[in-house]
């Protein structure tokens, strides 16, 4: 009789499971999978591929036991990195709600945040006007990052329709590029783009591009507020 695939959680020193398994609880070969998918192309079998391993994942999480997951295990991680993505995947598609829980999810398996995910959740509770979630979440936003004030000027304008002057002076004078991409027409993710984001050193503009291109589909929704950073009247 075969071996059936299986996986297992193993406690470890620093109070963090490695997670291990195979077939389809093999988590690196289905990272793999969903990215050699996106890159041919196949994006919706892509964003599926990934939905499942996260379903398959959360259905072997126990319920009532904290689980750390261990970021230095390479199954582990791509457990991890596949919520992640799943959760961009949600996010580019409008849907707010699966990608905040998914993002939370990753957040209560990873405390450290290794991939970020503080800031895509703050963008979903302001979508989804929980307002006192995304006050809470704030503070783990650095100051110096550049979505926070892209977020403070959303958050404000999101509950009262206006921007705060101080807040949209301080995004210009400090932020010039953010500001300039944020107001712009055009966004292409062009060959100029893509060089100077993947340098190691990459730009202002390139880093404000990207946040718009990360964040895009709020805006689409919401074009009043990007109406609104221009100065133009309602």
């Amino acid at each position: 009789m075969k071996n059936r695939p299986k996986y297992t959680l193993t406690p470890t020193a620093e109070q963090t499971f490695e997670l291990e398994g195979s077939g389809p609880w093999d988590f690196r070969k289905r990272l793999h999978i969903a990215r050699e998918l996106q890159g041919r192309g196949e994006v919706e079998a892509a964003c599926e591929e990934r939905y499942r391993a996260v379903q398959l994942l959360e259905e072997l999480l126990p319920e009532e036991e904290e689980i750390n997951l261990e970021w230095n295990h390479p199954n582990s991680r791509a457990a991890l990195e596949v919520i992640h993505e799943s959760a961009i995947d949600h996010f580019l598609i409008g849907d707010f709600e699966l990608s905040a829980a998914l993002f939370e999810l990753l957040l209560e398996l990873d405390p450290e945040d290794h991939l970020e995910a503080v800031e895509p959740l703050a963008f979903d509770y302001l979508e989804l006007e929980e307002y006192e979630l995304f006050e809470e979440l704030l503070p783990d936003i650095a100051e110096k990052s550049l979505a926070r004030p892209i977020l403070e000027l959303w958050a404000a304008y999101r509950q009262t329709g206006a921007l705060p002057a101080p807040l949209l002076s301080g995004l210009q004078s400090r932020h010039p590029a953010l500001y300039e991409e944020f107001t712009a027409t055009e966004h292409p993710a062009d060959e100029n783009f893509l060089r100077e984001i993947d340098s190691e050193r990459p730009t202002p503009r390139a880093r404000a591009r990207e946040l718009w291109l990360r964040t895009e589909p709020l805006w689409s929704l919401h074009p009043r507020f990007i109406a609104a950073l221009r100065g133009e009247k309602p």
